[in-house]
């Protein structure tokens, strides 16, 4: 059974998560692009009403986790906000892969960012991360001009929702 628990980023379980994902992205990096530089989340970002941060585990073990996070809004030609979160730290242990928890945690980060009221949902990846890449695109996630200067990234996806 797949279930879905908020938690801080420092939480015990998931600052584990986060080190075994920070540690993996360090490890199969690509060299031609420079090292990976690690971004510990301000846990103050991913709590209610701008953030939540989600624990996944499969049969009471944790085996993922992910969190989104409002970042700053933007203006339709019209003067109505587009109130966009961010999608981060999405990442899987590599026994839950392929079995479609990756899609149900970020539907359910979608989800919970729509009830904060998010209208935009954008992440950035890197194009070693095909799996990644396939499950943003799949899942409605267009490519669009970076909205950051993350060094790790090398692809820019946003996503129009309807606030809850």
């Amino acid at each position: 059974m797949l279930t879905f628990t908020a938690a801080r980023t420092d939480d015990p379980t998931a600052a584990a998560l986060l080190t075994r994902y920070f540690s993996e992205r360090e490890e199969t990096f690509p060299s031609a692009q420079g090292t990976y530089s690690v971004s510990t989340p301000d846990p103050d970002r991913f709590v209610p009403p701008s953030g939540a941060f989600l624990l996944a585990e499969l049969d009471g073990e944790p085996v993922g986790c992910g969190g989104v996070r409002r970042i700053d809004d933007l203006q339709r030609p019209n003067g109505s906000p587009i109130v966009q979160f961010e999608v981060k730290h999405l990442f899987l242990s590599p026994a839950a892969r392929g079995k479609g928890v990756g899609r149900a945690l970020l539907n359910e980060l979608e989800r919970r960012a729509r009830a904060m009221g998010a209208s935009r949902l954008v992440l950035d990846t890197n194009e070693s991360l095909a799996a990644a890449g396939n499950l943003y695109r799949t899942s409605g996630y267009v490519t669009v001009e970076p909205y950051n200067d993350n060094p790790n990234a090398t692809h820019w996806y946003a996503k129009d929702v309807e606030p809850a």
